[in-house]
Parts: C-alpha cells; sequence; structure tokens
C-alpha cells in the first residue's frame, strides 16, 4: 500500500466529515433490501457501514433492533440489556433508535446517561449481572465501529455470554433484520424518544468496573513505583473511565487528550490518507508517540476501547509482540489461574506465541479470526488469555475468574505499567529479551487483488488443493483451512514452516484479498514468503 503524503500528519480540514451531511443521511437516506451492500451483514464485530452509502441507517438500526428483541424473547432471556456507545457520529443516534424500539418491545434498557460507554464495560457488566444470578438472565449492545473512520457507523450484540455473538446468533438476527427490511419496517414496534428515555433504567457502568480493578491488575505496585503513565483515548468512549481510574486509584497518570469531536479533527492521518483510531498504526498515534519521553509507558484506545496501543521511549509497539509480552508476564505472575488455563490465539497472530507458550509450558490454542471464539475459555477459565493480531486481548482477574469477554483495551495498558513496576523493564525491554531467546520475528500483511469469484474459491480451499512442498525454501509442515484449535474453518488459507508462515483470507468488503506472513530469518526472508504465497494462492485459484 502507498504511502500517504499525509501520513502522520495532522488532519487537514479537507479531510474533516461534514457531520450535519452525515447525521441527515442516518434519518433520510433509504437503503435498498435489493442492493447486496446496503442489507444488513453481520461480519466478525457486526454491522457497520456508513450513511452517505446507505449502509449504515435508521432503517438498519430499527430492524437490527427489533430482530434482537425478538430473539431475546425467543432465547428467554429475560433479564435487562446493558446498552453502551462510543463517540462516532452516528452511535448516538443509532443509540436512540435502537432504544425506541428495544423499549417498545419491553426490553428494560440499562445506559449511562450522559456518558459514552465503551465496549469492555458493557461485557464487564452483563458478566457481574450473570454472576449474581438474579434478576434474569442479561445481555447487551454496543453501538461502535471500533478505530473506524469518523463516517462509520456499528451495532454489534453480546449475548449472556458477554463477548461477541458467534454466528449461531448472528445469522437469525441478521435474516430476520433483512426480512423486516424487504417488508418495510412494518414489524417494527417503537416509542418516541420521550417514551424510551422515562423508560431506561439509568447504570453505572464506570464504578463497578474502577472499583474492582485491582482484581485484575496490581496497582499497588504500579501506585508504589510511581511509574509515569500517559494515556490517549484518541477521541474514544475511554476517557471518563481513565479519569475515574486516575481520581480512585492515585497512579501517576496523565491524560494527554481530553476532546471528544466526532469530526476526530484532532487526529494524525493513517498510513493510506484517512482518518482512523487506530492505536496499533504509527501513523494514527503520532501525536501520543511526540510525546514518549515525558513517560515510561503511554497507553492509546480506540474510540469503543476494545483495542489497545502501547508506547514506550522505544516508540509504538507491534501488537504481536507486545502480545507475546503480555502472555509471557500474566502466566509467570497469576498463580490464582489454573494450571491447565490455555493460552488463544487468532491464526493470523504470531508464531512468537507458540514459542512464549512452549517455553512456559502451556498450551497454545489457535483459532479463526474473531474474538467470539475466546468467550467460552474466558468465561470458564479455562483460557488465561486471549488475543489476537489487531491488538485486541482481554485475560482472567488474578483470582482466575473472567474479567470481560470482549476486548478490553484499557486492562493492557495497565498491565504495561504492572510489567514495567515489577520488573523494572518496560515491555518493549522485555521483547528485546524475548526475542533473543526465542528467535527474533519479521512480520507484514499485505492486500492483493482478487475478483468475487476468486474471493468465494479462497474462502473454501481444501488442503489438497495446495500443491507446493516448500515455502521460502523450508519444508511446508502444514497446510490448514481449518483452524487446529478448534477445527473451525478459517475462511482461506494457512501454510507453514518450522521458520516460517503465511495466512491467507478474502476480505468481506473489498476485492481483495489479505495476506499475512511472518518469518523467524528476517526481514528479507519474510519477503520471499511474501512472494510465494502469493503464487501458492494463484496456483491454488488455478487461474480464476
Amino acid at each position: 500500500m502507498t504511502l500517504s503524503e499525509l501520513a502522520g500528519k495532522r488532519a487537514p480540514r479537507s479531510l474533516l466529515t461534514n457531520i450535519p451531511r452525515l447525521v441527515a443521511h442516518y434519518y433520510e437516506t433509504r437503503p435498498l433490501p435489493s442492493d447486496p451492500l446496503q442489507r444488513v451483514a453481520f461480519g466478525t464485530s457486526g454491522h457497520r457501514g456508513n450513511s452517505l452509502a446507505g449502509t449504515f441507517n435508521e432503517a438498519h438500526i430499527l430492524a437490527i433492533s427489533q430482530a434482537v428483541a425478538e430473539y431475546r424473547a425467543q432465547a428467554g432471556i429475560t433479564g435487562p440489556l446493558y446498552m453502551g456507545l462510543d463517540t462516532h457520529a452516528l452511535s448516538e443516534p443509532a443509540w436512540m433508535t435502537a432504544l425506541e424500539v428495544l423499549i417498545a418491545n419491553g426490553v428494560r434498557v440499562r445506559v449511562q446517561p450522559g456518558l459514552f460507554t465503551p465496549t469492555p464495560l458493557v461485557s464487564h457488566a452483563i458478566l457481574e449481572h450473570n454472576r449474581a444470578g438474579v434478576d434474569g438472565v442479561a445481555d447487551g449492545i454496543v453501538i461502535t465501529p471500533s478505530h473506524n473512520p469518523p463516517q462509520d457507523g456499528g451495532f454489534k450484540y453480546n449475548p449472556p455470554s458477554g463477548g461477541p455473538a458467534d454466528t449461531d446468533v448472528t445469522k437469525v438476527v441478521q435474516a430476520r433484520a433483512n426480512q423486516i427490511m424487504e417488508d418495510e419496517l412494518r414489524d417494527v414496534r417503537r416509542v418516541s424518544l420521550e417514551d424510551a428515555m422515562a423508560a431506561l433504567e439509568e447504570f453505572d457502568f464506570i464504578t463497578p468496573y474502577v472499583t474492582q480493578l485491582p482484581e485484575v491488575i496490581d496497582l499497588d505496585v504500579i501506585r508504589a513505583s510511581g511509574v509515569r503513565i500517559g494515556v490517549d483515548p484518541l477521541g474514544g468512549s475511554s476517557l471518563p473511565v481513565w479519569q475515574a481510574i486516575q481520581a480512585a486509584h492515585d497512579l501517576n497518570l496523565t491524560i494527554v487528550n481530553d476532546v471528544i469531536d466526532p469530526s476526530f479533527a484532532f487526529m494524525s492521518v493513517d498510513r493510506d490518507g484517512k482518518i482512523r483510531m487506530d492505536c496499533s498504526s504509527p501513523y494514527a498515534m503520532a501525536g501520543l508517540l511526540a510525546l514518549k519521553g515525558d513517560f515510561d509507558v503511554a497507553i492509546g484506545n480506540d474510540p469503543d476501547a476494545d483495542r489497545h496501543g502501547i508506547v514506550t521511549a522505544d516508540g509504538l509497539m507491534n501488537p504481536n509482540h507486545y502480545l507475546a509480552v503480555m502472555i509471557e508476564y500474566l502466566f509467570q505472575n497469576r498463580p490464582g489461574w489454573r494450571a491447565d488455563a490455555a493460552i488463544g490465539k487468532t491464526l493470523v497472530s504470531s508464531a512468537l506465541i507458540d514459542r512464549v507458550g512452549a517455553s512456559i509450558g502451556r498450551r497454545v490454542v489457535e483459532v479463526p479470526v474473531g474474538f467470539k471464539y475466546f468467550v467460552a475459555g474466558l468465561q470458564s477459565g479455562s483460557f488465561g488469555f486471549g488475543g489476537e493480531e489487531s491488538a485486541g486481548a482481554s485475560f482472567l482477574r488474578r483470582d482466575g475468574r473472567a474479567w470481560s469477554t470482549d476486548k478490553d483495551g484499557l486492562i493492557p495498558g495497565l498491565l504495561a505499567a504492572e510489567i514495567t513496576a515489577r520488573t523494572g523493564q518496560t515491555p518493549s525491554a522485555r521483547f528485546a529479551d524475548l526475542t533473543a531467546r526465542l528467535g527474533a520475528t519479521a512480520y507484514d500483511r499485505q492486500d492483493a487483488p482478487a475478483t468475487p469469484d476468486q474471493k468465494k474459491i479462497l474462502g473454501s480451499l481444501s488442503p489438497e488443493q495446495v500443491t507446493a512442498t516448500t515455502l521460502g525454501g523450508d519444508p511446508i509442515t502444514a497446510k490448514l483451512t481449518r483452524a487446529p484449535g478448534n477445527d473451525e474453518p478459517i475462511g482461506g488459507l494457512k501454510v507453514t514452516t518450522d521458520e516460517a508462515w503465511f495466512a491467507a483470507r478474502p476480505s468481506g468488503t473489498e476485492d481483495v484479498y489479505k495476506i499475512y506472513a511472518e518469518s523467524f530469518r528476517g526481514p528479507e526472508h519474510l519477503k520471499q514468503v511474501m512472494d510465494e504465497a502469493r503464487d501458492v494462492v494463484a496456483a491454488a485459484l488455478g487461474g480464476q
């Protein structure tokens, strides 16, 4: 991908989203159910789109909310629904729409009026409610498109497990929502916003989460050490949570940016010239990186706080690198976890994690892309940690109970401070030691063109269609189209050797496929692996 001349620079006014126009289109644009691109479509993180393209409009939210209300009634979910939202411009209109429908359907909705509510706090609230075992079984909704650009909107449903809904749920909700849209919304029940606001149940998401943080992070050692912590919420919903943490726990913590602006005008531009609140991108994180000398550890979050970015004096850590550091540290410093608690990783996360697991005697469970595959393990305590290469992770409380079963971008940030305080080394210094022992890794992800037919073939390959026997000069040890950890289809292909691997998956939104690759033999070998990966995929596609 070509690097934009704006990458890492503050967004010019010409790049800012026209918020009034965006919100007007949310209400006025009527999506066409006959257009596949304008139908409800749940991916790994719910339904996403933007109002200008007719892919995230009031009609979508009316239909999805009605479908969720019907689903939870059929599933016997009678407790409250905990609802959060982030700071994207479309989130509050969608939140209001959803509230009107849910209340009309007799759903008890718990919200924190006047404050945005991050994804991990919703997950935490669901688990806490259901652990108590009173007042029915609860579930939740978060209105967010995660780190996506300012013009985007998103809607995700979390069932009583507290984590992202699996396909057995999302397929039902998606099919029913599209049917409702095809029927011109006739089945939607709705009350006025005034009536909906009068019926909602106010709930404090922040205090229980902040009060219980010592159950998951050793805040005493952080406080005693005086570790200097910087935090940039990137204009997101984590701001009031960090403010509460700062007030409650007396940490040496400074919030460097307290601006909430739906145009995200304060952001620096990402690699491709778009505004994107991606805390794993050094271009989007340029503002915090400029302050790296002021702190021992600095933390960034995306707008719904389900992702983390860790900055030390050495710069922004690669998400894969920090996953490996977290895993090694946690499994050596959490004696309250089960002795057989496993490490969960997605199949495109670093193979360094496998080497860490072997070195500490813990089983690594490799699953397809999607945090939903970690939910049951985190809930039961059979997974101590679940993480994915896109800077998403969660882990157990210190006593081995579940903390959140969705991605939590705050606790990995605080863990970076705990690691620094307890060991006297920053996470980046510990990563250097880790690679000195287990091997240095080079990792990359690129896109390659693919027609819709090619994407379909790639998504349903069999290992026998891969005829190559070597990769990067080494014998191929596995050709995978199903994840080894749970035998679920990966929707693509992964090829491994003892020293490298690549994975190829079709994009759900563009005519490209994504190639992930890693080598323990350095950048030049990685390039060779990436080049050969394209040839392997082309051969498997049979010239389609």
